[in-house]
């Protein structure tokens, strides 16, 4: 079963459109309007790089402008309520009209996110939360493309929940220390992994033969009486269970019961 090489990229495709979410929002002020920055990183590394004293005259760096925001991925958790039949399989077209390709259920899971808001004044902070709280009430759902090339047109619908909002304010700090409000935002994704996709033979061709039952001689036999071949028609047709076409049935006499 392993090695079989398949990947759907479905986790960067997650990141992807959950900070896409978000990459939009301003804060407005009397003289100006900010577009808010928008990057995937770790809170502890954004807090070192915010609370930095740069000196100009020996250090280069600079002390990184605010507001902005940040997200991460925090945990996977499997979803067993969201379990389909594990033998259930999707369908759909193959390379040719011999052949399908088709995959079973997904494999449900949870993927946690958290988005941290920094910001100097909590004028600037609330101004990002109230752009996006009403959006989440409590989930916002996206609607993706799973399989970008295979399966086209394939669609699936990904519910973000929001689980939780806390704040933090460093502001009875000392007076030197540099004032971040960080307000963290937690969500839940549901999402879905699939397997490989795989390619089965069509069956186009159905042979059924009837028997005179006990029709021998001695009565202890049965004797093929006739041959029924069935087949599509046309016969260039793709096999699929809701195509729409018709069957061409030849009979052959295989002996005389009568």
């Amino acid at each position: 079963m392993f090695g079989t090489h398949f990947y759907h990229k479905k986790v960067r495709t997650c990141v992807a459109i959950f900070g896409r979410l978000f990459n939009n929002l301003y804060v407005v002020r009397p003289n100006s309007q900010v577009k808010v920055p928008l990057s995937y990183a770790p809170k502890s590394k954004y807090l070192e790089r915010i609370r930095e004293n740069p000196d100009l005259s020996d250090n280069s760096q600079v002390a990184i402008k605010l507001p902005r925001m940040s997200f991460e991925i925090t945990s996977f958790a499997y979803d067993a309520t969201r379990q389909l039949t594990k033998v259930s399989k999707f369908n759909t077209l193959g390379t040719n009209n011999t052949n399908r390709q088709k995959f079973f259920s997904p494999v449900p899971y949870n993927i946690s996110f958290q988005l941290n808001i920094y910001a100097k004044t909590q004028d600037d902070a609330l101004q990002i939360v109230e752009q996006i709280l009403p959006t989440f009430n409590p989930q916002y759902t996206l609607t993706i493309k799973p399989f970008s090339e295979e399966y086209s047109t394939f669609k699936e619908d990904i519910p973000i929940v929001i689980q939780s909002l806390s704040f933090a304010d460093d502001f009875e700090g000392a007076l030197e220390q540099r004032r971040t409000i960080i307000y963290t935002l937690d969500f839940e994704m549901k999402v879905c992994f699939y397997g490989s996709i795989g390619t089965s033979d069509i069956i186009r061709t159905s042979k059924t033969t009837i028997f005179d039952m006990a029709g021998g001689a001695s009565g202890d036999s049965d004797i093929a009486v006739q041959r029924i071949d069935t087949v599509p028609n046309p016969t260039s047709v793709f096999g699929l269970p809701d195509s729409d076409f018709g069957f061409t049935n030849t009979i052959t006499l295989l002996s005389d019961s009568s």
